[in-house]
């Protein structure tokens, strides 16, 4: 049964880089109020958030140029139109709540990499998501991001931190990390040595993602049942090499020439978290120098601040990876 069936209206999105919020926004939005309008008890409001929807579209089109929605009603003069995202981005979303409260179901959006969201953008999301709570409207926001948001949303306002729950979610615990290998195999009848997860876990630090690269090449390297710890020693060469050409390159090519020193002088240091005193030493500069590319890297997702003044990858095993594409010392000189 999907999620509608259940009286869930979903909106999924991602949140690239080069793109704003309304433009994400609004396409998604406009399949949601269409199918609300098919609603006979919500038609009305539905095709009145159509209307808002319109008017918020071609008022912001100036200032969002990247925003593409086709417009099914003629605007409705005043109904979040005013030009200021803030403003009509609440409108708009109470609208849309109002038609979903008398649908008797529920709108929830799902925003991955949410960090990615500039601040005056996130800030307006979460002024119309406080209001939607305030009239009790069924709207929700699902966001995931990396952990750095916390403190993006807090900064956009002050109140976000009271307004949504911040979950963790980082490495599988070590039962969750061995079920992610074994049941999956298991269930394809081949079994999997203890001896082979506990190498398995030790290599990807029970990072999700790597559980799955390490899984897939350590089957692809065992001729038969049960998959040993020598099938995963072999796997961990390809499974590596998988992720330099694709997770971690694709992460190292959007790094200028700065920011990789930095992060290269980091993985000098070892996995961290390092004080971010300790980098500018490797690097032979004052720390207050490397304000500006610290910035950057947090702004890019490639490290955070777990604690005041400390510094780590977002992702585990970057610092090796570092240590493949920049070997030697060569990288100092150009510093």
């Amino acid at each position: 049964m999907d999620a509608e069936a259940k009286g869930i209206h979903t909106l999924c999105i991602e949140a690239p880089e080069n793109r704003s919020l309304p433009a994400i926004l609004a396409p998604e939005l406009r399949q949601v109020l269409l199918k609300l309008s098919r609603n006979k008890k919500a038609r009305d409001l539905a095709q009145r958030g159509l209307k808002a929807l319109a008017g918020f579209a071609r008022a912001l089109k100036f200032k969002f140029h990247d925003i593409e929605v086709g417009f099914d009603f003629d605007p409705e003069p005043g109904l979040a139109d005013n030009g200021d995202l803030e403003h009509d981005l609440q409108a708009l979303l109470e609208t849309a709540g109002l038609a979903a409260k008398e649908a008797d179901t529920a709108l929830v959006v799902f925003v991955d990499e949410l960090q990615y969201v500039k601040e005056e953008e996130l800030a307006a999301l979460i002024t119309a998501l406080h209001r939607t709570a305030q009239r009790k409207l069924p709207v929700v926001l699902v966001g995931a991001g990396l952990p750095q948001l916390r403190g993006l949303m807090g900064r956009a306002k002050s109140y976000a931190e009271r307004l949504f729950d911040f979950p963790a979610i980082g490495p599988l615990s070590p039962d969750a990390a061995k079920l992610a290998i074994a049941k999956p195999a298991k269930d394809r009848n081949v079994e999997v040595t203890s001896e082979a997860i506990d190498l398995i876990i030790e290599r990807t630090h029970r990072y999700p993602y790597f559980l799955q690269e390490w899984g897939k090449h350590s089957w692809e390297c065992a001729s038969h049942s049960p998959i040993r710890i020598d099938d995963v020693e072999n796997a961990t060469q390809t499974a590596i090499a998988a992720l330099d050409e694709s997770f971690f390159r694709v992460r190292f090519d959007r790094l200028t020439p700065s920011e990789k020193r930095y992060l290269r002088a980091m993985a000098e240091l070892g996995d961290g978290p390092h004080r971010s005193g300790d980098i500018a030493e490797e690097l032979g500069r004052e720390v207050t120098s490397f304000g500006p590319t610290r910035s950057q890297l947090i702004a890019k997702g490639m490290i955070w601040s777990p604690t005041h003044g400390d510094t780590a990858f977002t992702v585990p095993l970057f610092d090796s990876f570092m240590k493949r594409i920049m070997p030697g010392k060569e990288w100092k000189k150009n510093n």
